[in-house]
């Protein structure tokens, strides 16, 4: 072996699947730090490190619901307060979920998320929250029967959509609207399917649809035939009937 190449491999580490040279080459192993109680703990934050905690909140996630049945999730304003006539909607569609055999997974803050998960633990079915580590929200709200709380928003959603039959969706901004197009998405590209996707409050969403029809659609930057993913409602009813109708398609 030429000196050149000897010096090369000297400067040459491989750390199991990773191949370092020059001056990527660090000093110690993974087992010296392992067992080592003493130094930087700087490590806990790195990439690597947040894989295992990504992958963690995956087997929670799937450990804890891996058994609840079926479910449909609410989504809705954080907002929303008590004696907000949404607020008495949404504890009013967690009541009627429970009544329809199903479990009630929201994402387990205040507002529309809490009134559900107040309807349904009333009602003495399933009541689910699924939270995430934010600034502004403190924990879970006082009606969560079953919780997790991630750091990750993309395994929490992850959690919607494999363990709900549907979406329930009350008025709400940023948050709610990322899971309304998320889940648009998924059923358009044929990710998800037998998956209602149900609006309630006319007057807030239909400004909405208009423009999904006539701008988006118009323009052809989705098929007329995507709004048909949407039902528009008031009655709280007719929005419970398209899950159970959905499920008995599955079935």
């Amino acid at each position: 072996m030429k000196a050149s190449l000897k010096q090369a491999w000297r400067g040459t580490k491989q750390k199991g699947p990773i191949l370092l040279r020059r001056a990527q080459v660090d000093e110690g192993t993974t087992d010296q730090r392992l067992l080592d109680t003493s130094g930087e703990a700087e490590w806990v934050h790195s990439d690597p490190w947040r894989v295992l905690r990504i992958q963690a909140e995956f087997v929670e996630g799937f450990g804890a619901l891996a058994e609840l049945g079926p479910a449909i999730s609410v989504f809705g304003s954080a907002r929303t307060r008590p004696g907000d006539p949404y607020y008495a909607v949404a504890e009013e569609v967690g009541k009627q979920l429970v009544a329809a055999d199903f479990a009630v997974i929201t994402g387990g803050g205040p507002g529309v998320m809490e009134a559900a998960n107040k309807g349904a633990s009333e009602a003495g079915g399933v009541s689910v929250g699924l939270g995430i580590e934010l600034p502004f929200e403190a924990g879970l709200n006082a009606w969560v029967d079953i919780g997790i709380n991630f750091r990750y928003f993309f395994a929490r959603k992850t959690m919607f959509l494999k363990y709900s039959q549907g979406f329930i969706v009350l008025p709400g901004g940023m948050g709610t609207f990322d899971e309304l197009f998320e889940a648009l998405t998924l059923r358009q590209t044929g990710k998800v399917t037998s998956f209602p996707i149900v609006l309630i409050g006319t007057d807030y969403w239909v400004g909405l649809i208009d423009w999904l029809r006539d701008s988006v659609a118009a323009t052809g930057k989705i098929n007329p035939e995507d709004l048909d993913m949407l039902q528009l409602t008031d009655d709280i009813g007719e929005a419970v009937q398209a899950m159970v109708d959905a499920r008995r398609v599955r079935s």
